[in-house]
């Protein structure tokens, strides 16, 4: 008997429902319910409770999960990243179970995470059970709901998103395959991202492709076979591309709050006569008698001084904005710029202006010393010092950043895209968010084999290690790149 069919094609851009067929009937996800896993991990990630280097060991109840699976076994320890691509890409049971286990304790646990985390996302049909989505009473969806956990995975945590479109990688123990790399190579622009099969759901996928500026995404269920799903998903995928607007306004999803490790995830809190009576956490037992506290005072913030830059500096901040404004080629590129550099000046700038005379009395005169520009850097504002120097024109190369030259042959990689316009955009918020470390670097974008190389370039070794070290403490992913 086949499994009930279900569709979804919604635009990505704003949100906007292109068309829907059984949209709302809740279905069996079968191992789309891993994008909730992963979406739970990176945000576990992203907010410290753990890390991507960190050691997990294999339960026997994770190591016991019936296939797909990575083959782990009990007692065996290995780093969460590897597990994050077994699930993501191999769609391994046993690396599911075993990534919810390590954020939650279990796997019920887990699965109550889950649940709040999907009902954030306005997910108001789905009721997970478990981590992998193997068959179990209860444990269902629907096509919108997974739609909406598509895109929140694609514009939550866009610095993971790649794990979706690899044809294969390195799982730890093993290399493994996607389980999406027909789709992938078969239908252009194809970049993710969940597939899911069991008898009770039929074949199952969750998929996004861009073309231009447009990206859509699609949502079927119960295909019956793979073959079948993905032309179905093709269909799907062009009556999107054919329907959307070529220029649409980009409206991201908001990003839920984050919970975390809150006391949903343990036995409930029993609150009697304004005591707390017991509560039992995974590590200890806490028995409270006081009487509750009716009210808790906010801490009063640290005086701290206004920062006050120069006039000077805050003039060459505003003409180094102007520049990476003005070398950007796309207008939806200049649109984010805009909104970004906007933001980092009115960091930079402080308000009200404190006065000079203000300063001069109050703050001592070193702290406010300016620091010596480097020779090396020529400002775009820079006017005529002699007449024995040329006068810059619109063909001639305005330098603003430091030369290559003395040892500066280092650079950082910031990241892999599937188009120029999304290394460029990613090039240009990490300028403006690393702007100390970044400084008088060259942004380049190199097409490679298998994607667009987002490259910052002209950096000495000590200043691109320091710059990489500063994007991984806000989880972006970089990596040094050599002299060649």
């Amino acid at each position: 008997m086949a499994a009930p069919y279900a569709a979804m094609v919604m635009d990505a851009r704003n949100g906007e429902v292109i068309h829907s067929r059984n949209a709302d009937t809740r279905l069996h996800p079968a191992s789309l319910t891993k994008m909730m896993t992963l979406y739970v991990v990176f945000e576990a990630v992203h907010n410290g409770e753990i890390s991507m280097d960190s050691d997990v060991t294999i339960s026997r109840k994770a190591a016991s999960e019936p296939p797909s699976k990575l083959g782990l076994r009990a007692g065996s320890k290995i780093k969460l990243r590897y597990l994050v691509r077994a699930a993501a890409v191999k769609s391994g049971n046993d690396a599911a179970t075993a990534l919810g286990e390590a954020i939650s304790g279990s796997e019920a646990a887990f699965a109550r995470r889950m649940n709040r985390t999907a009902k954030a996302l306005g997910m108001s049909r789905t009721t997970f059970k478990n981590a992998h989505g193997l068959t179990e009473s209860g444990h269902m969806s629907t096509a919108r709901d997974m739609t909406i956990l598509g895109r929140h995975v694609l514009y939550d945590y866009p610095q993971y998103y790649n794990l979706f479109s690899r044809r294969s990688t390195d799982a730890g123990i093993r290399k493994v395959s996607n389980t999406n790399r027909r789709f992938l190579d078969a239908y252009n622009g194809a970049d993710g991202i969940k597939t899911g099969y069991t008898r009770a759901a039929g074949f199952n996928l969750v998929a996004s492709a861009e073309r231009g500026s447009e990206r859509i995404i699609v949502t079927v269920f119960g295909g019956s076979s793979t073959a079948a799903r993905n032309a179905q998903v093709a269909k799907l995928m062009d009556l999107g591309f054919q329907n959307a607007p070529t220029r649409m306004a980009l409206r991201t999803p908001r990003k839920p709050p984050y919970m975390g490790r809150v006391a949903a995830d343990e036995p409930d809190v029993v609150i009697a006569s304004g005591a707390i009576r017991s509560t039992t956490t995974r590590a200890k037992s806490i028995r409270v008698v006081a009487a509750a506290v009716k009210s808790s005072l906010r801490p009063a913030a640290r005086p701290t001084p206004e920062p006050v830059l120069p006039d000077t500096l805050v003039a060459e901040l505003q003409n180094d904005i102007s520049s990476v404004l003005a070398e950007v080629q796309t207008e939806d590129v200049q649109e984010v710029a805009a909104t970004v550099a906007k933001a980092a000046l009115t960091v930079a700038t402080p308000a009200p202006v404190i006065a000079k005379a203000q300063i001069a009395k109050s703050a001592p005169k070193a702290s406010v010393k300016p620091v010596v520009r480097p020779k090396t850097i020529v400002l775009a504002s820079a006017r005529q010092a002699a007449p024995a120097q040329p006068v810059l024109t619109r063909e001639a190369e305005v330098v603003t950043r430091i030369s290559t030259s003395g040892g500066r042959h280092w650079g950082i990689n910031v990241g892999r895209y599937s188009s120029r316009y999304a290394a460029e955009k990613a090039l240009l918020k990490t300028a403006l968010a690393e702007m100390s470390t970044l400084d008088g670097s060259l942004r380049k974008v190199v097409n490679g084999a298998s994607g667009f190389d987002a490259n910052f370039m002209g950096l000495t070794r000590e200043s691109a290690d320091l710059a990489c070290r500063r994007l991984q403490a806000r989880q972006v992913t970089c990596f040094m790149i050599g002299p060649s």
